[in-house]
């Protein structure tokens, strides 16, 4: 059976409902200030502004968790450049129990990742809630900068993303995966169909 996730798009909170139901006022701070040093370029805005298919987008996050600082605020800041990205979130508790049946609990244990829960992953749905992607939980370009800090001078990748460049690298990123589904539910027969464009 199919998980329910118009269930939980509907019962998800917006970017500010989340953060003022599970952020201290220490993560709250957090994550403001990073969400303040977040600057698209004009080609960044214009590929945002030009979204017409309405894309329903669940992020699984936790307020305490760094990673979540670290990328929830962009996607916030694309849904402000976008009408067409309505963005909700659904909080992981720290201490996960995936015997728990709560929502969060739920979706974490459907999200899993590498075998255990992790935030943030995001679920793209189109506008009647069919899943088109689901991403997370931390970039390649911020795995790549990981293992260049682990491994030092000994990493021969040569793949490795400086700390200054390291916001931009997951802007760029993250954005690829909104853009992607939106071409694909732009193009779409059936939501074509379905809006009366074929």
């Amino acid at each position: 059976m199919p998980f329910d996730f118009k269930a939980v798009y509907q019962a998800a909170l917006s970017y500010d409902q989340f953060l003022n139901t599970y952020a201290d006022a220490e993560q709250r701070q957090r994550w403001t200030h990073f969400g303040a040093t977040i600057h698209l370029t004009a080609e960044q805005k214009a590929l945002l502004a030009s979204f017409r298919r309405k894309m329903a987008v669940i992020c699984l996050a936790g307020a305490w968790c760094g990673d979540c600082i670290n990328a929830c605020p962009i996607f916030q800041v694309f849904a402000a450049h976008s009408p067409a990205i309505d963005l909700r979130f659904v909080h992981r508790d720290r201490n996960f129990l995936p015997q728990a049946t709560d929502m969060g609990t739920r979706l974490a244990n459907e999200l899993s990742i590498c075998g255990g829960p992790r935030v943030p992953v995001l679920v793209f749905l189109s506008e009647d809630f069919y899943e088109c992607e689901r991403f997370g939980e931390r970039t390649l370009a911020t795995y790549r900068h990981k293992i260049a800090s682990r491994q030092g001078a000994s990493c021969s990748t040569g793949l490795s993303v400086g700390t200054n460049d390291i916001l931009l690298a997951n802007v760029a990123e993250w954005l690829t995966h909104f853009e992607r589904v939106q071409w694909m539910l732009q193009i779409s027969p059936r939501l074509m169909k379905l809006n009366g464009e074929a």
